[in-house]
C-alpha cells in the first residue's frame, strides 16, 4: 500500500530470507504452526488506519448503547445460550478488507466482526519476528494506540488472568492439539501461565468446574474461552462432556454469548461508509435486482462456511430460514499486494481489547490475511504463494 517500502521489500526479498523467517517461527513451538504465512506483512499508511478506526467507533458507539443487549437478544441460539452473561466482551476483532471504490480509491470495508478472541499471543511473537524480517522503518509499529509488545502482553495477563492464581485459569478448547490456531494456544501457556484443556477433560461436582492439574483436582475460575459452539455441536464422538449451558460457578473471558452478540447478526443495525450495506434477509421487502452485487452469508457458521458469493433468485429461493441469513453488499477486493506473479488481495483484522472498567474497548494490534482466491481463507489459496497470515504494520 506505501509504493516505496513495497518496492523496498520487493526486491530485498529472497527466497533463503523468508526460509530463514520461517525457521524462526516454527522454532516458537515445533510442528505447532499449522496454517500459511505470507511471504510479506503489509504496509499500511495513516489516513487508511483512521478510516478503519473512525470505522470501529462508530460501531463501538452501537455495541455501548443500553440498547444493543435487547437489539441482539435473538441473535443467541437458544440452545447454546449460557448464563452469566458478562456486561461487554473483553476481546472484540473487526475484519477490513482493502478494498477499491468507484473512484478506483482505496478503502476499507468491514466484511466481519467478532466478540471472540483470535491469535493474540502467537502475533506478539510473530510481528516482533516480522519486523526484524522485513527490515521495519521506525515510524511504523504494528500496535495501535501507543502499545508496545510489553505494555500489550500486560494488558493481555490483566485481562484474562487479573488476580487469580494461574493455575485457577484455563483455555478452554475442544480437541485443542487438533485445531489449526494450536500454536497460539501454546503461546499463550507460555506468555500467561495458563493451561490448555480440552472440553472433554473438563469434569463438574454441583455448580463448579475442575481440571487436572499435573496431578491434582484443580477448580477452574475463569474460562479464556476458544470453544465455537457452532463448531463444537458438529463433532461426533464427544461423549459425555460437560454441558456449559448450564448455570456453572466460573467467569467466561470472553462469556460465550457475545461471539453471537458481536458477529456477523450486528453488520445490519451499522451504518457507515465503511460498513457495506447489510440486511436480514427475512426483513427484505424488496430483493435487489442486482443480485450480483451481493454476498449470501449464514449467521451462524466459521471460517467463511456457508457463504454464496455469485447469489441468484435460486439462492434466495432455497433458503429456509430467511431469519438466520444476511445479503450483504458485496465490496471489490483490490489487487494491492504486487508480488512476483500476482498481486494479493488483503484483510487486516484490529484487535481490540476491553477491560472490566473501562467503557470502550480500544485498539491494540492486529494481523493481516493475503489472498488470492475468490475469497480470504486457506480453502481458497491453495497451492499459491505470497498468501497466508501475516501482520500489518501502521504508519505511526
Amino acid at each position: 500500500m506505501i509504493k516505496e517500502l513495497r518496492q523496498r521489500f520487493n526486491k530485498d526479498f529472497s527466497k533463503e530470507k523468508y526460509e530463514a523467517y520461517m525457521a524462526k517461527l516454527e522454532n516458537l513451538h515445533p510442528g505447532a504452526l499449522d496454517f500459511r504465512n505470507a511471504e510479506t506483512p503489509v504496509f499500511v499508511p495513516k489516513e487508511f488506519t483512521e478510516k478503519m478506526l473512525g470505522a470501529c467507533e462508530d460501531i463501538i458507539d452501537v455495541i455501548v448503547d443500553p440498547k444493543f443487549i435487547s437489539l441482539t437478544e435473538r441473535g443467541i441460539p437458544a440452545n447454546v445460550k449460557v448464563p452469566n452473561e458478562s456486561g461487554h466482551a473483553q476481546f472484540v476483532v473487526f475484519d477490513f478488507g482493502i478494498c477499491e471504490n468507484e473512484k478506483g480509491e482505496l478503502e476499507p470495508q468491514l466484511i466481519e466482526m467478532q466478540g471472540f478472541p483470535t491469535l493474540y499471543a502467537f502475533q506478539a511473537f510473530h510481528s516482533e519476528l516480522t519486523a526484524e524480517y522485513a527490515n521495519l522503518p521506525s515510524n511504523f509499529s504494528s500496535y495501535l494506540n501507543g502499545y508496545t509488545k510489553e505494555t500489550y502482553l500486560q494488558l493481555l495477563k490483566e485481562i484474562i488472568v487479573g488476580d487469580l492464581p494461574p493455575e485457577n485459569v484455563i483455555l478452554l478448547e475442544i480437541f485443542p492439539e487438533q485445531q489449526k490456531t494450536r500454536i497460539d494456544f501454546y503461546c499463550t501457556e507460555q506468555l500467561l501461565g495458563i493451561s490448555t484443556v480440552c472440553l472433554t477433560r473438563l469434569t463438574a461436582e454441583g455448580n463448579k468446574l475442575y481440571y487436572d492439574h499435573n496431578g491434582v483436582k484443580t477448580q477452574v475460575k475463569r474460562i479464556y474461552n476458544r470453544l465455537i459452539f457452532d463448531d463444537l455441536q458438529k463433532q461426533e464422538g464427544l461423549g459425555n462432556v460437560v454441558d456449559l449451558t448450564k448455570d456453572y460457578d466460573v467467569e467466561w473471558v470472553p462469556h460465550p454469548n457475545w461471539f453471537y452478540r458481536i458477529s456477523k447478526f450486528t453488520l445490519p443495525f451499522i451504518h457507515n461508509p465503511y460498513v457495506p450495506k447489510t440486511y436480514f434477509l427475512n426483513e427484505l421487502k424488496q430483493i435487489p435486482g442486482d443480485l450480483e452485487n451481493y454476498v449470501l452469508k449464514p449467521l451462524f457458521s466459521f471460517a467463511g462456511m456457508g457463504v454464496v458469493i455469485d447469489v441468484t433468485q435460486a439462492d434466495i429461493d432455497a433458503v429456509q430460514d430467511p431469519g438466520n441469513w444476511i445479503l450483504q453488499r458485496k465490496v471489490k477486493y483490490a489487487d494491492v499486494i504486487e508480488t512476483p506473479d500476482i498481486p494479493a488481495k488483503a484483510e487486516i483484522r484490529l484487535f481490540y481489547f476491553w477491560k472490566n472498567d473501562w467503557e470502550r474497548p480500544v485498539a491494540v494490534h492486529n494481523l493481516a490475511r493475503l489472498s488470492k482466491g475468490k475469497m480470504i481463507g486457506t480453502r481458497y489459496n491453495k497451492n499459491k504463494e505470497w498468501v497466508g497470515g501475516n501482520v500489518a504494520f501502521f504508519e505511526m
